[in-house]
């Protein structure tokens, strides 16, 4: 404990200044023109504590145990050589994984008409069968950019063939199956995965694990959709209990850190038996190693557990009457620009956020920093919001936004470096995490109670939203990039510009 306290500290103070903001613009909106209960903003203010202190061992434990160990894994299933193993695997880990991701419960039981375990089994394969394209695709250095225009095309042409009240949820499906558990493995066995390989694309194809993954299960959906024909469905937003006095808001959270500790581990336990058994056959790392991997095992389920239940019991009730109180105002439209202002800074509360961005900031040897990546993912995320937002107070379908933002995007990769085109898709998952599950979704929820609207068809979709937006503005942020290598280079002279075309080449940032 005393090796890692200076480290503990570093990202206890990150997770600070992540969530503070969002604290603070909540607490000026309750004391000023969305009045709520006393009840309601202490479990709001007990679940911030506990969302700092969850990020703190989260992502100090994702550090020292989920990033390792996707690597060894990743590398260790190329080196063998053998393209059956790595399928068959690959489609298994997908599969496990999917299974035991918390938000993909919860999307199941909302869904009409359809099984959850026949909903749950559908997304489990698709995310297991698109995974194995992914490998694939990184093992033959197959480009990312025409797989995400086909299989997106594939996505916009079922969607005209699904029942209206099922299309958002449709979309929602490939946000949540990309959580804090399952990011940090996967991207990180995508870089161990390109390790392997010695030519100059390797890097780029670091990238795309989790964008892929992500659109298998929404193909998954939509096909489910298709077949089951689900109609109505009614779906009312979940009571929240409000806290009295002092004793029940200790039991609210006391009573739910053992469900969550069950919850986290069975979504852990699929990685741990996958790892351990490459580390008896294949891996064989020594006790130091192995010991280290362990402890951030353990920081990781402290930090999941602590989270998840400050997100859900402390920010869930807050953001579901947050939403209900501002869409019952006069000027109802507020809710537009405070939805934005909430994103802008909420991103920053994910917890995947920063494994995503510490890894581009180590493989593009610092050409994509952590501040670029922080602001191009707010901006991104509060323009979905705000987008989500007047969804709900029109209802307008969710076709009308996804439609022209998926084609921006996928136009956006062919003016881009390729890299920044993987990170980008990357980052719609992971920007779409539990967060966005635990306190945007009943925001919207609330909000759409209060105008009237139709749970199912408007208030679904945020999650889809925050997922879709980052494609865009991570995409724009390369081309800035681009755009100024190249002016730099044309400026400096032909021996700069050479030194700019070494220095950038491995990551196409420019074409001279």
């Amino acid at each position: 404990m005393r090796l890692y306290k200076p480290k503990l500290q570093e990202k206890l103070e990150e997770a600070f200044k992540a969530v503070g903001p969002v604290v603070c613009i909540v607490l000026f909106l309750c004391f000023s023109v969305a009045p709520v209960s006393p009840g309601i903003v202490m479990e709001f203010l007990v679940g911030a504590v506990f969302l700092i202190v969850g990020m703190m061992f989260f992502t100090l434990g994702a550090e020292l145990s989920m990033t390792p160990m996707g690597e060894r894994v990743g590398s260790s299933m190329t080196r063998s050589r053998k393209l059956w193993i790595m399928v068959v695997l690959g489609f298994i880990l997908g599969f496990v994984i999917t299974i035991s991701e918390p938000d993909l419960q919860v999307l199941a039981g909302q869904v009409p008409s359809i099984p959850s375990m026949t909903l749950i089994m559908s997304v489990a394969c698709g995310v297991g069968g698109f995974l194995v394209i992914a490998l694939v695709r990184m093992l033959v250095g197959i480009p990312l950019a025409p797989m995400l225009i086909l299989f997106y095309i594939a996505v916009l042409g079922l969607a005209f063939l699904v029942p209206g009240d099922f299309l958002a949820v449709a979309f929602d499906s490939g946000g949540v199956t990309t959580g804090p558990m399952t990011v940090p493995f996967i991207m990180a066995m995508g870089v161990g995965i390109s390790s392997v390989r010695n030519d100059t694309h390797a890097a780029d194809d670091s990238f795309g694990l989790v964008s892929l993954c992500s659109v298998g299960p929404v193909l998954a959906v939509l096909l489910l959709g298709i077949i089951f024909k689900p109609v109505g469905g009614d779906y009312a937003a979940a009571e929240h209990i409000e806290a009295v006095d002092s004793v029940v808001l200790r039991q609210m959270f006391t009573s739910s850190i053992p469900h969550y500790m069950v919850e986290i581990a069975m979504s852990m336990l699929p990685v741990l038996l996958f790892f351990a058994a490459f580390q008896v056959i294949s891996l064989k790392m020594d006790r130091r190693a192995l010991g280290r991997i362990l402890v951030g095992l353990a920081y990781t389920y402290v930090g999941l557990v602590v989270f998840l239940t400050g997100a859900n019991v402390g920010f869930m009730p807050a953001g579901s009457f947050l939403g209900q109180t501002l869409s019952g105002l006069r000027t109802r439209w507020i809710i537009v620009p405070v939805g934005m202002v909430i994103g802008y800074f909420i991103v920053l509360a994910e917890p995947a956020v920063y494994v995503l961005m510490k890894q581009v900031e180590e493989l593009t040897d610092g050409a994509v920093s952590g501040t670029a990546m922080k602001l191009s993912l707010s901006v991104g995320v509060a323009c979905s919001v705000g987008l989500a937002m007047t969804r709900v107070i029109t209802g307008i379908s969710i076709l009308w936004f996804v439609i022209p933002g998926y084609a921006m995007a996928l136009l956006l990769t062919f003016a881009v470096p390729k890299i920044f085109t993987a990170i980008a898709f990357d980052s719609g998952g992971v920007a779409s995490g539990p967060m966005t599950a635990a306190f945007l979704l009943p925001f919207a929820m609330g909000a759409c109670q209060a105008v009237g609207g139709n749970l199912v068809r408007d208030a679904f979709g945020v999650v889809a939203m925050v997922a879709m937006t980052p494609l865009i503005t991570i995409q724009v942020l390369g081309l800035i990039y681009q755009l100024r290598i190249r002016k730099g280079a044309m400026l400096a002279g032909p021996a700069q510009a050479a030194a700019g075309l070494e220095l950038y080449g491995d990551y196409d940032i420019i074409e001279l």
